[in-house]
């Protein structure tokens, strides 16, 4: 049965990531005096209206998280987004109108532009991503290459431009890496991957009580047994062989060159056709379209995150 990783909407986690961050953001512009040039040179009465264009083409993200952002400045402040997250926007659009006290105003543009365009990039090179894999099954996939703090919105970014999320975090998926093969076989002799699928597996049926599964929208039962995704990553296509017949949800094929990729899932598909392969490692937009005609259900691309360029927005008074 297929299995996937929790998809980051808009959702009460998302919102509390970003309240935390505000508290931080806030603070380090403000300071203990205050935007120290409004309060010099507008008066505390003068309410205004200004529009958020943006200044080139992409994919709009982060629009629900204005709100927050202007409600934590100054509860008078208002929001009326016009283009929804998700959408496709052009130079010179009017993405939406803040209206209220201008002090305020002034102090949440920054903080308002800054989040608009930093998830609005993710969206929109994610969507390039997307694009160049359509018609095939593979799905483009981000990973925990994020922003310390940033990543349930940028996870949610990578959603609204068309992408998957892998896991959130250590917590909720099993991604066995060479890592943890290398520490296991110089603690425990020979650790091969599918003795360390095995012994996952096991794990968590002996401890399912120990853990609990996050309050995910998809969780609609919150005590029932934690069985999390397990995942195994491999070198090569020996270790592919002999990890298939134990059964992991995915295998993730790492740096593996394009004639590797289509004798792997040759293979998946000899030995074990129900198990997904996700290819990973030093994929870019050049070489993603071939990637994703081999086959393979899934393609992880830190790029989304860690590499996304900031769309541009500027406020433009009315």
């Amino acid at each position: 049965m297929f299995r996937d990783f929790h998809q980051n909407n808009w959702s009460l986690e998302v919102e509390k990531e970003l309240q935390q961050l505000l508290k931080i953001a806030v603070a380090e512009d403000t300071g203990l005096n205050g935007d120290l040039t409004s309060l010099a040179l507008i008066p505390e009465q003068l309410h205004g209206s200004a529009s958020i264009r943006s200044r080139e083409n992409g994919v709009m993200a982060g629009t629900q998280a204005v709100t927050t952002i202007l409600k934590t400045i100054n509860p008078i402040l208002d929001w009326q987004p016009i283009i929804s997250d998700g959408s496709p926007i052009n130079t010179g659009d009017k993405t939406g109108q803040i209206k209220g006290p201008v002090q305020s105003m002034l102090i949440a543009e920054r903080l308002v532009l800054n989040l608009l365009g930093k998830l609005s990039g993710i969206a929109t090179l994610t969507k390039k991503y997307v694009d160049a894999v359509a018609g095939t099954p593979a799905k483009i996939y981000d990973t925990r290459k994020t922003t310390p703090g940033w990543r349930r919105l940028e996870k949610y970014a990578v959603r609204c431009g068309g992408g998957r999320n892998h896991r959130t975090g250590l917590f909720d998926a099993v991604l066995i890496k060479d890592n943890h093969l290398a520490i296991g076989q110089k603690h425990g002799g020979q650790f091969t991957p599918a003795k360390a699928v095995v012994q996952t597996r096991e794990f968590f049926r002996q401890h399912a009580d120990s853990f609990h599964c996050e309050p995910f929208p998809e969780n609609e039962n919150p005590s029932a047994h934690f069985v999390p995704i397990i995942e195994i990553e491999v070198d090569t296509l020996e270790q592919l062989q002999e990890v298939l017949p134990v059964r992991p949800d995915i295998v993730l094929l790492d740096n593996m060159t394009l004639p590797q990729i289509v004798q792997a899932v040759e293979i998946r598909n000899k030995l074990a056709p129900e198990v997904e392969l996700e290819a990973s490692g030093g994929i870019n937009l050049k070489t993603v379209g071939n990637i994703a005609t081999t086959g393979v259900e899934r393609i992880s691309v830190g790029a989304l995150t860690h590499s996304a360029i900031a769309l541009d927005f500027g406020l433009d008074w009315e």
